[in-house]
């Protein structure tokens, strides 16, 4: 082995926190390796946000194209062709990940290296290249984490017989399943569980909790239920499956339900059960760094592992698995290291979209979140159906939902579980930034008719 090379940082993994990072230290002068094992641009762009994204808006056209009589537009019969979808679908995975290798390309002082990167000790870095050259040694004084995450594989007998798919299998389909069965209800769950209905296939929903998108306040989440039972979608809840199996070329799931044990039988199986951190191949224990029962590397609030000079950024930290605060952890480094500043993950604001469809679009504290903490509050709620931008767009189904902090008049969280949930969330957020109480949008001009004017409404609600 040769002398190992030396840098001032190390980057493992291209994901939205990784790539960004790298391109930034370099062009402060820092002199970085960036190492990927497989895509640029992580889980996000290459089997997370983006391709499922493209094929939720494939689901969503199939829908209003078959609601099109409703508009006063007759266009016959609907036909999904699962080639082309999926076609489309890797040109803009293809155009973002090829945008990103050249962006690291063109940054002077930035090295990327294909390969698994392996820890060897506190500071140094053992990389088996992809390309059949060999092992490359590298060290530094400040070495990022990014190696993300990947779907988790359930303890259920007889998972292995049955060739069950994932979120990114799940993606690849030539041909529509005739009937898929999906463990697991939560946002992943239920995003493929819905466009795969929409597409054509039958489908089933088996989830552990009493609601799907257990996280959320109850009303929102059966809200949630009963737009899935509207598209003809089956949930199983309160149910656990016990055990899978393959009947010719059908796969067989024994579930226990609040009924009984049953036996349901589908074309092809989705598990959806929740993710698993990529850190058992990078020889943690070499450098020192701690993990939890789970894999995730452990951080304080500036991201750093107990190794000094060691971070770890994005889902592998165990944070919340979004996109966008895996670039949030990307901007903490920034400032701290590059920009001299002090910035930390506490108190942060935790946006979101599950995209299915209306969309519901989440930030702050949930009802029953703020009931726990005691908090004196009060909560204000308008349906999508008094919403006049809504109507307008025969897309009326879900409700808007605020809580405010009683004494200030904050707003302290919201749930918009409606048609572009996530953009009219996002305005919400906006005012929790800058800190308006809830009476200045109460009082606010929007736009008529656009859906922001419904926040007049979903304020004069409450003071009524």
């Amino acid at each position: 082995m040769p002398e190992p090379k030396q840098y001032d940082a190390i980057v493992i993994g291209t994901g939205q926190g990784g790539k960004p990072l790298a391109v930034a230290l370099a062009k402060a002068g820092w002199k970085t390796a960036v190492i990927e094992r497989q895509y640029i641009g992580g889980t996000c762009v290459n089997v997370g946000c983006t391709p499922t994204k493209t094929m939720f808006n494939s689901a969503r056209v199939a829908y209003l194209a078959r609601r099109g009589v409703e508009y006063g537009v007759h266009t016959g019969s609907v036909a999904v062709n699962m080639p082309e979808v999926r076609a489309r679908k890797q040109r803009v995975v293809e155009s973002f990940r090829d945008g990103g290798r050249r962006s690291i390309e063109a940054t002077k002082g930035l090295d990327l290296l294909m390969g698994e990167a392996s820890f060897t000790g506190p500071h140094s870095i053992e990389v088996g290249m992809n390309d059949g050259g060999g092992r490359q040694s590298l060290v530094a004084d400040k070495i990022f984490i990014n190696a993300g995450a990947r779907p988790s594989k359930p303890e259920v007998e007889g998972i292995d017989e049955v060739s069950y798919l994932d979120s990114t299998s799940v993606m690849e389909f030539d041909q529509l399943p005739g009937h898929l069965l999906v463990m697991g209800g939560g946002y992943i769950g239920s995003e493929f569980g819905q466009m795969f209905r929409r597409f054509g296939s039958e489908v089933t929903i088996v989830h552990r909790g009493a609601r799907p998108l257990t996280n959320e306040d109850p009303d929102v989440a059966d809200e949630v239920a009963s737009l899935f039972r509207e598209d003809g979608v089956t949930l199983l809840l309160n149910s656990e499956v016990l055990r899978a199996d393959r009947n010719e070329s059908d796969v067989r799931l024994t579930v226990r339900t609040p009924e009984g044990e049953q036996t349901l039988i589908g074309s092809h199986l989705l598990v959806a059960v929740g993710r698993t951190p990529n850190t058992e191949r990078l020889n943690l224990r070499a450098a020192g760094v701690e993990t939890n029962t789970q894999g995730f590397i452990k951080v304080n609030d500036r991201l750093e592992t107990n190794v000094p000079g060691v971070y770890a950024i994005g889902d592998v930290n165990g944070g919340p698995q979004f996109t966008h605060i895996s670039y949030d952890d990307f901007r903490i480094i920034r400032a701290n290291l590059i920009e001299g500043g002090d910035a930390t993950t506490k108190d942060r604001l935790v946006p979101y979209t599950v995209f299915i469809d209306p969309q519901l679009g989440r930030v702050g504290l949930t009802e029953t979140e703020a009931r726990k903490r005691g908090l004196s509050i009060r909560v204000a709620k308008l349906p999508m159906s008094h919403v006049a931008r809504a109507i307008e767009m025969s897309e009326t189904r879900g409700f808007i939902k605020a809580v405010v902090e009683s004494a200030t008049n904050q707003i302290l969280g919201c749930a918009v579980l409606g048609v572009e949930g996530g953009e009219l969330m996002a305005m919400l957020e906006i005012a929790m930034m800058g800190r308006l109480p809830y009476t200045v949008l109460k009082d606010g001009i929007f736009a008529h008719p656009t859906m922001a004017e419904s926040l007049n409404n979903l304020f004069m609600a409450m003071d009524s």
